[in-house]
């Protein structure tokens, strides 16, 4: 009986030294849920600590304050005894503003109290009608417009005219250098512009109904009826059977008279808008102070990659025609529209995924936290620090905090994590600016202050949150804004972090994602969160190369719609086309796979409301991104002096320099379009060489 113990003894000692954690208390936190703490000690601080938030109705003396202080600097502004640089007030006043409207808009959309949620929703309108007041009053406009027309009585940088410029260009957007009935048409167009933007987009999320009559018999089993309809509610794009492909395809995109009418009028309207503000085309006006400062330029760098393109999305397409062939056994078979995302699927699982969730063990959220602050320390010298919140700091009881730590400099900001599922958050990755950041008068730094918002299942109690690929990227895309705001430090908020050009906002977000896929950095934290053991070098290869399939269509995808919402925001936009035949002869140019007849694709493309002639902006970013990778983190992604350099050089900016200047300095080239299509060509080749190499060596 005695032997027996020991041997119990012995096995109970190995198998709990195997278990043993080796997390870091970053990982270890991220890994269980936060605990709910039981207050004795500590007075309510109130939302993000603003005491003036212990309750909802402080979302009301919020907006009082800040209504008085905006009046207070107005006056300071058009006084002939202001004795500060016309920049710092009009700063000061944008920071007034933002610190209320960005908290309410967070608030509005993420507590959970539809108390809290309705106050932060009026705080929001307030500050929009003071914001319409201010695009109104002509004293303060001229005031402004004497400075950065003729200069400061003050001395001032490069830097305080180039955000005077961009407060003024913002001015000018609602047309308050008008005449008076010009200026009030540019306010209806805004305001129609709105409106068909809302009901465009409610639009295009609608199922559609069709009578049974109208559907195919061999087509109507495959989707759900109501009555004497049937119902389509996507695009069925991972059904097996190709008919069901096919058939969602043609059903859901049919024509829509009323959503072609509203998109007819929503580019008519930014056209006449942009033609009222003095620009040739709503193009023009919505890339001014971009990193592509035009149109021409984009249209240049669109029609150099797709040059570039053609024969490896070509490729592509004859490999997935390979391959319905094999599974449908037909000869001719051919891949449609329909097609492309099973077959990358089918590849995905077939070549590199062969077991469901294999990966998901691998990547608990506490393993890939601590992965992100070893990476973020070995860059910038920076930790991710999780501290204890006070009561009533945060809107639900599973979220984290981070402080985010410099070695020498100290507090750089503070992150809030709220990365769990839960009833009524909203279904998305974002990353949200509570406050900016800004040199204070007295030398100090106002400390920024973020949001970064997932969509990750609740740990349970049986192990913590895992987190697929997709989501990887996904949590280090969102870091990397986070890391944006953290690591500016610019003189003025208005141009903090990511308060910068669209087309460069999604720079850093995008580079981090460089980071994610490759495999010496995924060797530092990929660990079974049981046994500890680390990802097999054949995993960690299959996963790394997953991520480029087909990179050649796909990005040919985002060049066709690049394309379109250009053509639709150029000087044609006044011609009264239809949007369907621009579609078709914008895809017959830039894409590899026919129009289908009797189809209206862009009726349900929402992103022409939020992106109107800026939807090439993730493209754009993604190439610099790319070619930041390749110059400075390809050799070695935990280079120190090439992580200090380009947060000097780029991160700690924000916006307060052209993008496009930054970009040049950094590179030490000219960001040609014909530069930027080779940068972008040149990592597509390299991943499909290593795709192959993996294909053969598993064939």
């Amino acid at each position: 009986m005695l032997e027996f113990s020991r041997s119990l003894l012995r096995w109970r000692t190995r198998s709990c030294s195997r278990r043993v954690s080796t997390w870091t208390p970053l990982a270890m936190a991220f890994n269980a849920p936060p605990a709910r703490r039981i207050n004795f000690t500590h007075d309510d601080v109130g939302l993000f600590g603003m005491p003036e938030l212990r309750s909802f109705e402080g979302f009301y003396l919020l907006r009082d304050n800040v209504e008085s202080r905006t009046q207070e600097l107005i006056s300071e502004a058009i006084s002939d005894q202001r004795r500060r640089k016309m920049v710092d007030i009009f700063d000061e006043l944008s920071d007034s503003l933002c610190k209320v409207a960005d908290l309410a808009e967070f608030v509005r959309i993420a507590h959970p109290q539809s108390r809290y949620t309705q106050a932060a929703e009026q705080a929001c309108i307030s500050i929009c009608g003071m914001v319409e007041s201010l695009n109104t009053h002509k004293p303060i406009y001229k005031a402004l417009s004497q400075v950065v027309d003729h200069g400061d009585k003050m001395p001032t940088s490069e830097v305080d005219r180039h955000v005077a410029r961009l407060f003024l260009f913002d001015f000018e957007q609602c047309g308050i250098h008008l005449p008076e009935e010009e200026r009030m048409r540019v306010v209806r167009l805004n305001d129609y512009i709105l409106q068909l933007g809302q009901k465009f987009m409610s639009g295009a999320v609608q199922p559609s109904v069709l009578p049974s009559s109208q559907v195919p018999e061999s087509f109507r089993n495959y989707f759900p009826s109501s009555g004497e309809n049937v119902v389509i509610t996507g695009l069925c794009t991972n059904a097996e059977k190709v008919e069901m492909r096919e058939a969602a395809y043609r059903l859901y995109l049919q024509p829509s008279k009323s959503q072609e009418d509203l998109l007819r009028d929503l580019l008519l309207c930014r056209h006449e808008l942009a033609r009222s503000c003095g620009f040739d085309t709503y193009g023009h006006r919505a890339l001014k102070g971009s990193t592509m400062e035009k149109p021409e330029v984009v249209r240049e760098f669109i029609n150099e990659l797709s040059e570039k393109l053609r024969p490896r999305a070509n490729s592509d397409f004859a490999r997935m025609s390979q391959m319905k062939r094999s599974e449908g056994g037909k000869a001719d078979a051919r891949t449609e529209v329909w097609d492309t995302p099973y077959y990358t699927n089918q590849l995905r699982r077939q070549l590199f995924e062969e077991h469901a969730n294999e990966f998901l063990p691998y990547f608990s959220l506490g393993g890939c936290m601590e992965g992100l602050d070893n990476l973020l320390h070995a860059l910038y010298g920076i930790r991710l620090q999780n501290i204890d919140l006070m009561p009533g700091e945060a809107w639900h009881n599973d979220i984290y905090k981070l402080a985010v730590v410099h070695e020498t400099e100290g507090l750089l900001g503070y992150i809030y994590c709220d990365f769990y599922e839960r009833m009524g958050k909203p279904n998305q990755d974002c990353h949200f600016t509570i406050q900016g950041g800004k040199r204070m008068p007295d030398g100090s730094y106002q400390l920024p202050v973020v949001v970064v918002m997932l969509g990750l299942a609740q740990p349970r109690w049986k192990g913590p949150t895992l987190l697929s690929p997709a989501r990887l990227d996904n949590l280090f895309h969102e870091m990397g804004h986070a890391m944006h705001s953290m690591l500016a430090r610019t003189e003025h908020q208005h141009v903090t972090g990511t308060r910068c050009s669209t087309d460069f906002a999604e720079v850093p977000s995008v580079l981090m994602e460089y980071f994610a896929g490759d495999p010496r950095v995924l060797r530092t934290f990929a660990r079974h969160f049981q046994t500890h053991e680390p990802i097999s070098e054949d995993m960690l290869r299959r996963l790394c190369a997953s991520k480029n399939l087909f990179a050649a269509s796909e990005t040919q995808l985002q060049v066709f719609y690049s394309a379109l919402d250009q053509e639709y925001h150029g000087a044609s936009a006044s011609h009264g086309r239809s949007s369907t035949e621009t579609l078709r002869s914008v895809q017959d140019h830039y894409y590899g796979l026919p129009y289908v007849e009797n189809t209206a694709w862009q009726l349900r493309f929402s992103h022409l409301v939020g992106y109107g002639a800026k939807y090439y902006a993730y493209l754009v970013s993604k190439t610099i991104a790319s070619w930041i990778w390749q110059t400075y983190f390809e050799a070695n992604p935990f280079n120190r002096q090439a992580g200090e350099k380009y947060r000097a050089e780029i991160l700690a900016h924000g916006g307060a320099v052209p993008s496009r200047k930054l970009v040049a300095n950094f590179l030490q080239r000219e960001m040609t379009p014909s530069v930027l299509a080779e940068s972008l060509i040149k990592e597509i080749d390299a991943d499909e060489s290593k795709i192959n190499d993996l294909m053969i060596s598993r064939s």
